[in-house]
């Protein structure tokens, strides 16, 4: 698989809705969103204000280099713990859970791979989904044919698409109204090769942290390319 890293990729494109999103051009991408209302608000406040502490109290101690360095390192662990209270989580919504609602957004997920990107892996839980993509080569293909709000951002239209499609068709076969998804999700540009295993390893392996199974291959809704490290 072809790999660009921070040295290679084109200038990065960053905004910010209430999380940091950092797109550089042509790159790999590990995204995970959830359903709307599967997390506490109490919970995401406290994790957004950890986060904050750290950073400002790092920021009177660091130079702008090494606090990039040490803010990414905080945001691995501030989703590590995210992404531990969407497993274990008792509360909200787990339509996922639904195989029928679980196939839809799988079979979106396929449909996109090959025209907006290259699918490498992913996992559906109950109350959350992680995508692993590669973007290399079809962020050019899109450059012209992106309209609205995301025309700058394709890996924000990927998001519209798949979520936008697939909350429709959720919903319909739930027989309800309403917000689908939780509007943001996390995204989180892949580095270097070695970290693309680790997110491979830590995607697949979701279900068996969970509980809920003792093989990756056993979950249903689990899915890697035999290629991915070629």
């Amino acid at each position: 698989m072809k790999h660009q890293n921070n040295e290679t990729a084109k200038e990065s494109v960053f905004y910010r809705r209430n999380l940091p999103h950092i797109h550089p051009q042509n790159g790999l991408f590990f995204i995970t969103f959830r359903l709307a209302g599967s997390l506490p608000v109490p919970i995401i406040q406290q994790l957004k204000n950890e986060r904050e502490i750290q950073i400002k109290t790092l920021g009177q101690k660091l130079s702008p280099k090494e606090l990039a360095t040490e803010t990414y390192k905080i945001d691995k662990r501030n989703f590590a713990k995210f992404d531990e209270w969407l497993d274990n989580s008792s509360e909200g919504p787990q339509w996922l859970l639904d195989q029928d609602v679980a196939q839809i957004v799988t079979n979106k997920i396929h449909e996109l791979d090959g025209q907006r990107f290259r699918l490498i892996a992913y996992c559906i839980m109950s109350n959350h989904v992680h995508l692993l993509i590669d973007m290399i080569d079809f962020d050019n293909c899109m450059q012209g044919k992106l309209r609205g709000k995301t025309k700058d951002y394709p890996l924000a239209d990927i998001l519209r698409l798949l979520k936008g499609s697939t909350a429709r068709k959720c919903n319909l076969k739930l027989e309800r109204s309403g917000a689908f998804w939780h509007n943001e999700s996390y995204d989180h540009y892949v580095r270097d090769g070695e970290e693309l295993g680790r997110i491979v390893e830590y995607i697949l392996n979701n279900p068996i942290k969970a509980g809920l199974v003792e093989e990756w291959q056993e979950w249903r809704f689990n899915y890697c390319i035999t290629t991915f490290m070629s």
